[in-house]
C-alpha cells in the first residue's frame, strides 16, 4: 500500500494520475464501505482510493472517536487483504495539520479523526509521499 499526502491543490491526484496511468479510481462516498467495489478489481490491478476527508466529516457525525477508527481500520484491512491478490493500493489523504486550528468543535474534530487515519494509514504503507506544490517526497517510516 502506498500513500499520498498533501493539502488542497497540492497536486496529489496528478502526480498519481502519473505514476498510475491505468489505475482504477473509487471515490469513499459518506456511509459506505471499500468492499462495495473491491470484488470487481482484476489481479494485478492498481486501485487509487480517494474521498477520506469526507468519508471522516459523515462519520463523525454518527458515531462517536472509537466507533469512526474501527471503521477504517476495517476498509484498511479489507484493502490490506486486496494486495495478497496482487492489487496495488494507492491512498490519497488530505493533510489538514499545518493550518490555523479550527475554532469550532466538530472542526477540530475533523481534524484530530484525520491526524488518526493518516497516521494509521502511514504504519500500513511501503511508501508515504507528501505532496507540496506539485512536488512529491517520500517520507522515512519511523522503526
Amino acid at each position: 500500500m502506498q500513500c499520498f499526502i498533501g493539502g488542497a491543490c497540492s497536486g496529489r491526484r496528478e502526480l498519481v494520475s502519473k505514476r498510475f496511468p491505468a489505475a482504477h479510481w473509487e471515490r469513499l462516498n459518506p456511509g459506505e464501505g471499500v468492499a462495495d467495489w473491491l470484488g470487481d478489481l482484476p489481479e494485478g490491478a492498481t486501485l487509487v482510493v480517494t474521498g477520506w476527508a469526507g468519508w471522516l466529516t459523515a462519520a463523525q457525525a454518527e458515531v462517536d472517536d472509537d466507533g469512526v477508527r474501527a471503521s477504517w481500520r476495517a476498509m484498511l484491512e479489507a484493502l490490506a487483504a486486496q494486495e495478497t491478490r496482487g492489487l496495488e493500493v494507492v491512498l490519497i489523504l488530505d493533510e489538514m495539520g499545518r493550518g490555523i486550528v479550527p475554532m469550532a468543535p466538530e472542526a477540530r474534530r475533523l481534524r484530530d479523526l484525520n491526524g488518526w487515519l493518516v497516521q494509521e494509514v502511514a504504519s500500513r504503507c511501503s511508501a508515504v509521499w507528501y505532496v507540496r506544490h506539485g512536488l512529491a517526497r517520500r517520507l522515512d517510516l519511523a522503526q
